[in-house]
C-alpha cells in the first residue's frame, strides 16, 4: 500500500538537501494519500520541510490524513504560527477533530492563533465542538453547499462552480429558507440533467432523511449504508440546517466501530493505534484485564470438576472426554454470539427479538447437536466403550450444543438490553461459561445413565 511513498523516500531526502526549492514540482502530481503515507516515513524535521515546500491549500488534505499522533508531532515541530495558515484550509470537521486530539494548551493555542488568520475557520471549530466525538454533531462539517429556492438551475451551477472548491461535497445542494431551515435537497446528477431556465422547485427532492446532532454515529454510519447515501444533512429541532456527514467520515466510522468489536471478541479492550504504534505496556494493560478474568473464570470449571472426584475415580475414563466436549460447547457458542453480535451491530437484530432468536437457535443446536453426537459416537464405539458409554456421550453432546447455542445467542442480547456493549460477551467468555456448564451436564449425565457402573466400580474399590 505504501509502495510510492517508499520508492520516493531517497529522492525526496536527496532535493531536501541539495535543492528544497524543486519539492513542489516533484510532489505536485502524486496523490495525497501518498503523500501522507511518505511524511510518515521521514522524520519529523523533513516531514515539515515537505509540507513547507506545499502551498497551504494543498498541504491541508496531506495533513488531515495523518493519524493524531503523526499530527501532533508536526504541530510540535512546526509550531502554532507556520501550521495555523494549513489548519484553515482543513475540511471543518476534520479541523476540528485535530484541535481536540492536542493537548489543551497547544490546542487552545492553535485556536486563538487560527481565529487571526482565519475568524470563519475558528467559529466552524467552536460551533462543531459543541457536539460529543461520536454523535452525528461530531462527525458534521459545516464545509456544504446552501441555496435559496427562487433559484433556477443554472443559477444553482454557477453557484456550485463559485464555492465548490471550499465544499466537502458538491453530489448534493442543501435547500434552505431565510432561517435556514432545510427545505428539500437537490442532486448534481438532477441538476446536470435538468434545463437551464428550470425552476430549482422542479427538481427538489423535498422527502430528505436527516439525524439530530446527537443520534449515535453507529446510526448514523447504518443509515448511510442501508440508503446508499454519499451524505446525510444534521438538523436541528427546528429544521436548521447544521452540517453535513460525507460517506468518507462514515467509512471511518464503521472501520473504527469493526476494529473494536473483534477486538473485544478476542477479549481485548479496544486499541486506538495501529499494532506497531502501540506501546508495550499499553498492550499488557489492555489484554491482562481480560485474561485474568478469564483465568479467575476457570477456577470455577476446576470447581465443577472437583465435584465429581468420585464420579472420575470410579470411572477413569470419563475424563478422556472432556477436553472434546467442553470445547465443543464452547465452539457452537462462539458461532451463535458472533452471529448475534454482528446482527445487533448491522442493526438486523434487536434486543427485544430474542423471542425470535431462542427458537432458532433451540432448533440448530438440536440438529448441531445431533450430527457431533453421531460423530462422536462412532468414535466412542470405535475405541471399545459399553453400550452405555456410548449414550452418554451423545447425550452429553446433543445437550451442550444445545446449551452452547442459546447461551451464545442469549448473552449478547441481555448484555445490550442491559445498556453495554454485547462484544464484551466475547467468545472466550462464552467458551469459559459454557466450560463450566458442559462438565456439570457431563457429569449429570454420566451419574444417571452410568450409575450401575459407578456404583460396581465404587463397591470394587471399597472391596
Amino acid at each position: 500500500m505504501m509502495r510510492v511513498a517508499v520508492a520516493m523516500v531517497p529522492e525526496v531526502r536527496q532535493l531536501l538537501q541539495e535543492d528544497p526549492s524543486q519539492l513542489a514540482a516533484l510532489l505536485e502530481e502524486i496523490h495525497e494519500e501518498d503523500l501522507a503515507d511518505l511524511l510518515t516515513l521521514l522524520d519529523d524535521a523533513e516531514a515539515v520541510q515537505v509540507l513547507k515546500s506545499l502551498k497551504a491549500e494543498d498541504a491541508a488534505p496531506v495533513f488531515e490524513r495523518l493519524d493524531e499522533e503523526t499530527q501532533e508531532a508536526l504541530v510540535e515541530e512546526m509550531g502554532v504560527e507556520q501550521i495555523a495558515p494549513i489548519v484553515s484550509e482543513m475540511a471543518a470537521d476534520d479541523r476540528t477533530d485535530l484541535i481536540e486530539a492536542l493537548p489543551e494548551p497547544v490546542g487552545d493555542t492553535l485556536l486563538e492563533t487560527l481565529e487571526k488568520v482565519d475568524p470563519e475557520a475558528a467559529a466552524e471549530v467552536e460551533e462543531l465542538a459543541r457536539w460529543p466525538e461520536d454523535s452525528a454533531g461530531g462527525l458534521m462539517t459545516t464545509d456544504y453547499i446552501s441555496v435559496r429556492l427562487d433559484l433556477q438551475v443554472a443559477d444553482v451551477i454557477e453557484r456550485i462552480r463559485a464555492v465548490g472548491e471550499d465544499a466537502e461535497t458538491v453530489y448534493y445542494v442543501y435547500v434552505v429558507d431565510s432561517s435556514h431551515r432545510l427545505l428539500g435537497v437537490v442532486s448534481l446528477r438532477d441538476l446536470l440533467l435538468a434545463s437551464p431556465a428550470e425552476q430549482l422547485s422542479e427538481v427538489l427532492t423535498e422527502n430528505v432523511f436527516s439525524v439530530g446532532p446527537e443520534t449515535d454515529q453507529e446510526e448514523v454510519a447504518r443509515a448511510m449504508a442501508k440508503y446508499d447515501f454519499l451524505a446525510m444533512p444534521v438538523l436541528s429541532e427546528e429544521r436548521r440546517l447544521l452540517g453535513v456527514i460525507t460517506v468518507d467520515d462514515v467509512m471511518d466510522v464503521l472501520t473504527q466501530e469493526q476494529t473494536e468489536d473483534v477486538q473485544r471478541l478476542g477479549a481485548v479492550e479496544p486499541i486506538e493505534e495501529s499494532y506497531f504504534r502501540t506501546g508495550f505496556w499499553t498492550f499488557i494493560q489492555k489484554r491482562a484485564i481480560w485474561l485474568a478474568v478469564l483465568f479467575v473464570g476457570e477456577f470455577f470449571t476446576g470447581s465443577a470438576l472437583r465435584r465429581y472426584d468420585e464420579v472420575i475415580a470410579a470411572v477413569s475414563s470419563l475424563s478422556y472426554y472432556v477436553p472434546l466436549l467442553i470445547s465443543t460447547g464452547g465452539n457452537s457458542g462462539s458461532q451463535s454470539s458472533t452471529l448475534i453480535i454482528r446482527g445487533l451491530a448491522m442493526g438486523d437484530i434487536r434486543p427485544g427479538d430474542w423471542w425470535r432468536v431462542l427458537p432458532r437457535e433451540l432448533a440448530q443446536g438440536l440438529v448441531l447437536g445431533l450430527i457431533l453426537a453421531t460423530i462422536g459416537m462412532a468414535r466412542v464405539w470405535a475405541w471399545g466403550d459399553s453400550p452405555a458409554f456410548i449414550v452418554t456421550i451423545g447425550a452429553t453432546l446433543v445437550a451442550i450444543v444445545l446449551m452452547g447455542c442459546v447461551v451464545g445467542a442469549m448473552l449478547p442480547l441481555l448484555l445490550r438490553r442491559v445498556g453495554l456493549d454485547p462484544a464484551t460477551s466475547s467468545a472466550p467468555f462464552i467458551a469459559s461459561l459454557v466450560d463450566v456448564l458442559g462438565i456439570i451436564v457431563y457429569f449429570s449425565l454420566a451419574q444417571a445413565l452410568l450409575a450401575d457402573v459407578i456404583k460396581a466400580a465404587v463397591q470394587h474399590q471399597g472391596g
